[in-house]
């Protein structure tokens, strides 16, 4: 019997990073997302009697692309034994660039990961977990942690900490705080500073972590950083969650170019898009702040009610340091959908 599934489902991007994990794909310090919606990843599964994995991205054959997937159909194998009896055709577009620090990994890899539980209760396969979701989320985890955050919507946190109630390690859950309505419209434009491979991958820069002379002081400050938040979501306090929210996006960067060995994923560009937001902000009062990914690319964020003033910031002053002025209009977004053969991506 062959079966078919298609989900569309979001990046998302950290508010509190996570950096260093632990086997098996579980973090080393819990993190805060905010779900995107204009990024995201349109994925087509097909599952038939047999075996082989074929991989297409937007369009093209990628071979390269099928060591991931083996790696992820043989990570969830124990949690879906079926698997094994089925070949696998993954048909995948992403709205925005492959391997740029926009967490590519996350919107496929989750989408997949929905693809997978639809295709179980087809099936009559039991799931280990009650909640198609949160077993999406465990899933999608086991594929790239971030993406275990991408199968909700809004603002999601994934690790255990003390602040947030039902938080785990295992899975993802939306923020179950009160959230002033501001940070629900919030927005995201994404300045494409190098759409290219990465110089050291995500993978990679995990690993440093393990024996980073500041590791744990890095985990430590996730976690003050969860709790200070809950306070400043809930009143809508935006300076404070843009200094926090910046702070942490430094932090991170940091962390990779103190690491053995060192690596810097930011470009001159980023530099230059970071100091200018920050001066706009001091002379102008604007509530408007960055936050950056495992990449060069700046995410310029700021509430809705400024986009008109601060869109006319980035086209004028953000754009000329993109590459060929390139930018990406984001949003807090709602979280994955299914999507109907006509939407089939194309």
């Amino acid at each position: 019997m062959s079966l078919t599934f298609r989900w569309q489902s979001p990046s998302n991007i950290a508010l509190v990073k996570y950096w260093g994990k632990r086997d098996p794909q579980l973090p080393s310090n819990p993190s805060i997302s905010f779900t995107l919606d204009a990024c995201h990843t349109q994925t087509h599964a097909i599952f038939e009697p047999g075996q082989g994995i074929q991989v297409l991205l937007n369009g093209e054959d990628a071979p390269n692309f099928v060591p991931k997937i083996s790696q992820f159909i043989e990570r969830i194998g124990h949690r879906h034994a079926w698997l094994g009896d089925y070949s696998l055709k993954v048909d995948t577009v992403n709205s925005f660039p492959h391997s740029s620090g926009i967490a590519s990994s996350a919107s496929g890899l989750s989408a997949l990961a929905l693809c997978v539980v639809d295709a179980a209760l087809a099936l009559g396969a039991p799931l280990q977990e009650s909640d198609a979701r949160r077993e999406a989320s465990i899933l999608s985890r086991l594929g790239s942690g971030s993406a275990s955050r991408s199968v909700y919507g809004g603002l999601v946190v994934w690790g255990a900490t003390h602040s947030v109630p039902g938080s785990h390690d295992e899975y993802a859950v939306p923020y179950p705080h009160a959230v002033h309505p501001m940070f629900r419209t919030f927005r995201d434009v994404v300045m494409l500073v190098d759409v290219g491979q990465k110089a050291v991958s995500s993978t990679a820069g995990h690993a440093l972590m393990e024996r980073h002379p500041f590791a744990q002081q890095r985990f430590n400050q996730a976690h003050q950083h969860l709790s200070d938040l809950q306070s400043i979501l809930r009143d809508g306090d935006l300076m404070p969650f843009l200094d926090l929210v910046e702070s942490e996006a430094l932090t991170l960067h940091g962390l990779m170019m103190s690491s053995q060995p060192s690596y810097i994923l930011m470009r001159p560009n980023t530099l230059h898009i970071i100091e200018a937001i920050r001066a706009h902000r001091l002379s102008t009062g604007m509530p408007i702040g960055f936050t950056l990914d495992a990449g060069a690319n700046v995410h310029v964020l700021f509430p809705a009610e400024v986009e008109q003033k601060a869109m006319d910031f980035v086209k004028q002053i953000l754009a000329p340091f993109t590459k060929n002025g390139r930018y990406i209009v984001d949003q807090v977004g709602t979280g994955p959908v299914p999507l109907t053969d006509q939407a089939k991506p194309k």
